[in-house]
Parts: C-alpha cells; sequence; structure tokens
C-alpha cells in the first residue's frame, strides 16, 4: 500500500499550501475539502495523481 501524506508550505505572507499525495484518484476531494473549513481557497488544481485510477476501487462480481 502507497503511503498517503498531506504537505503544507506555509508562505511568509501567512498563505497556506498543501498537497495531497499518494491519493488516486477522486479519493483526495473529501481530504481537501476539509481544509476549506480553515479559510477561503483562492486556488485549486489537480495533480497528476487525481487522474489515476485508483486500482482498490476496482470490485469485480461474478455471477457463476
Amino acid at each position: 500500500m502507497e503511503k498517503k501524506e498531506i504537505e503544507f508550505i506555509i508562505k511568509p505572507n501567512g498563505e497556506v499550501e498543501f498537497t495531497v499525495k499518494g491519493v488516486k484518484g477522486k479519493k483526495c476531494v473529501p481530504l481537501a475539502d476539509l481544509f476549506k473549513t480553515l479559510g477561503e481557497v483562492t486556488n485549486s488544481k489537480n495533480t497528476s495523481e487525481y487522474y489515476e485510477e485508483d486500482k482498490e476501487d476496482k470490485v469485480r462480481t461474478y455471477k457463476v
């Protein structure tokens, strides 16, 4: 299992940037939304991991 982490950068002017890492697909959205409660979001962009397929989400069922 890949390591999941959130990287924070606090700029001298007080702005905070964060990046969700190790979470593929749209699973990062609820994590990112948690930080919206801390203040105004002025910019948002998806990382390349957002566009990757999360293989753990794939469940197949077969009728026998």
